[in-house]
């Protein structure tokens, strides 16, 4: 095998800690010992029920303490984590099910009512798990927690740990394959430069559903720390929540820090127990950044830049470049240099690397490297063609090999940490009868950095209105991928071969805007 497992790692780095706090969820507190008993019974519960090694066992629920021990249960079964977005609408939660094809659903209530139809379809080959208590006979939890505890299955290395699903920019979604070596390789590569240290009380707040948020909640684990564990984001709350539990650590997305420093009655005193916060996956506004430092000077702050396909970080920008010389010269603006197994290259069109300082496509390499997309062969063998993970985003490297991500190739947005594939919302809105042409892109925000923007061409004859139009997705796609904005014209510009010009849509709306993408 090689590289430990997943459950190995975390079980070596508890190993004489088993008495302290793993995690604490709504004023529950679980100690290391009862967590690896509770994982090791559920794992021997999920074999009663016929689970065997390489079987999906998927997750759809909000962030629990309950879902921290399913991380480790269900590769301790030798199954493989398939964890589904609780913000997806029922149609795009039964792609993912009947793409993967889990065995077993753990499945929240409230989650299994909003997506009873879905359930009930597929009951034939879907055994549901129910968070909490069950009712009508079905199966719980606590049910899998009366069988004996588990041998760990032992998978580790090249081994298929965990399938994360990821928008798509034709609009189907990828579900991204991740080994055991390459996630819990890149999360220890992490703590090596100072994240997450031994015995940390790291605050899980984004959800768990999230690749980030699970490399947060892991490097914990491998810290053999504590996982302060918020059910979802609310900034009082998550302020009360840091400072009732002197949460040490936190992984934050820039709309997160701006909503905290906002909140009613802010109070920088909250912050005082902080040691380190790790931001990324979406543009930190420059305003953002100076408040946040400001009132909390002592922090020390990481910035990460990555993906799901490299199993989470590529990337970090230290807490030195957020000050002093560095800052003065604009390199707090970067998105950091490699992580220590990651190498990094800015290539042309044929592949080839270019110059200092001349923008290209970031390509990675490295053990983090994902394994593949799920039942998309063509897609992977296109994704890392040459050995090289080609992240479809442009960027150069300056002198002191700082990276600086200058636009995203595949015209994804990112708004308030979520990524958005304007292709997906552009198929939804097509389906509208009354839409002739539209064009979907990224435009500055100064709550969420970026938010959705549509630009729609209507129908001759037709009247359409925005809130008709959001109606009409949000019964397609998630909510937060519907258009918060649009406008409506008679044309749209065309290139000579026949392509929407989405650059000149942009144009009016990022000027005097910088677009520094994390």
């Amino acid at each position: 095998m090689g590289f430990p497992g997943y459950v190995e790692s975390v079980r070596d780095a508890v190993a004489e800690r088993l008495d302290a706090p793993a995690s604490v969820f709504e004023g529950r507190v679980r100690t290391w010992g009862a967590v690896l008993d509770r994982a090791a019974r559920i794992a021997g519960g999920l074999r009663a029920m016929g689970v065997a090694p390489g079987d999906r066992v998927a997750v759809l629920s909000s962030n629990s303490d309950d879902y921290l021990t399913l991380y480790l249960a269900i590769p301790w079964a030798g199954a493989v984590l398939a964890p589904l977005n609780n913000r997806w609408t029922a149609v795009e939660n039964a792609f993912a099910i009947d793409d993967c094809e889990p065995r077993i659903l753990f499945v929240s209530d409230d989650l299994a009512k909003a997506n009873a139809n879905v359930l009930a379809e597929r009951a034939d080959r879907l055994t549901l798990v129910m968070l909490g208590e069950a009712s009508d006979g079905a199966i719980s939890i606590d049910d899998l927690l009366t069988h004996a505890p588990a041998d760990d299955a032992g998978r580790g290395g090249d081994d298929l740990l965990a399938i994360f699903y990821t928008g798509g920019t034709t609009g189907r979604s990828k579900g991204v394959m991740l080994s055991h070596a390459g996630f819990v390789g890149n999360c220890r590569t992490m703590r090596d430069v100072g994240l997450f240290p031994a015995g940390c009380r790291a605050l899980v707040v984004a959800p768990l559903f999230h690749l980030a948020a699970a490399a947060a909640m892991t490097m914990a684990m491998l810290a053999g720390g504590t996982a302060v564990i918020a059910r979802g984001f609310d900034p009082v709350g998550t302020l009360d929540l840091i400072a009732g539990e002197d949460v040490t650590d936190a992984l934050l997305v820039p709309t997160m820090i701006q909503m905290l420093l906002d909140a009613p009655g802010f109070d920088a005193a909250k912050l005082s127990s902080v040691r380190t916060v790790m931001y990324g996956a979406s543009p930190m506004p420059e305003a953002t950044l100076d408040r946040i430092m400001a009132a909390a000077p002592h922090l020390e702050y990481y910035q990460a830049y990555g993906m799901t396909e490299v199993s989470c970080t590529a990337t970090l920008l230290a807490p030195e470049y957020h000050r002093g010389e560095h800052r003065a010269a604009g390199r707090h603006r970067g998105a950091g240099m490699p992580i220590a197994t990651t190498e990094l290259m800015i290539a042309n069109d044929e592949g080839r690397p270019v110059a200092p300082g001349e923008i290209g496509e970031i390509l990675v390499r490295g053990p983090c490297v994902m394994l593949g997309y799920w039942n998309q062969p063509e897609l992977t063998a296109e994704t890392l063609r040459g050995g090289w993970m080609h992240t479809g985003d442009g960027g150069r490297v300056d002198e002191h090999g700082v990276l600086y991500v200058a636009d995203r190739l595949k015209d994804m947005i990112v708004s308030g940490g979520e990524n958005i594939y304007s292709a997906e919302v552009e198929s939804a809105l097509s389906q509208h009868a009354d839409v002739a042409q539209v064009a979907v892109i990224a435009v500055p925000d100064d709550r969420w950095g970026e938010r959705v923007h549509a630009v729609i061409v209507a129908q001759p004859g037709a009247t359409l209105t925005e809130d008709a139009l959001v109606a009409h997705c949000r019964g397609l796609i998630a909510g937060y991928k519907c258009p918060r904005s649009i406008e409506f014209r008679s044309i749209l510009p065309m290139s000579a071969a026949g392509k929407i010009v989405k650059a000149e849509l942009r144009a009016k709306y990022w000027e005097g805007h910088s677009r520094n993408v994390a």
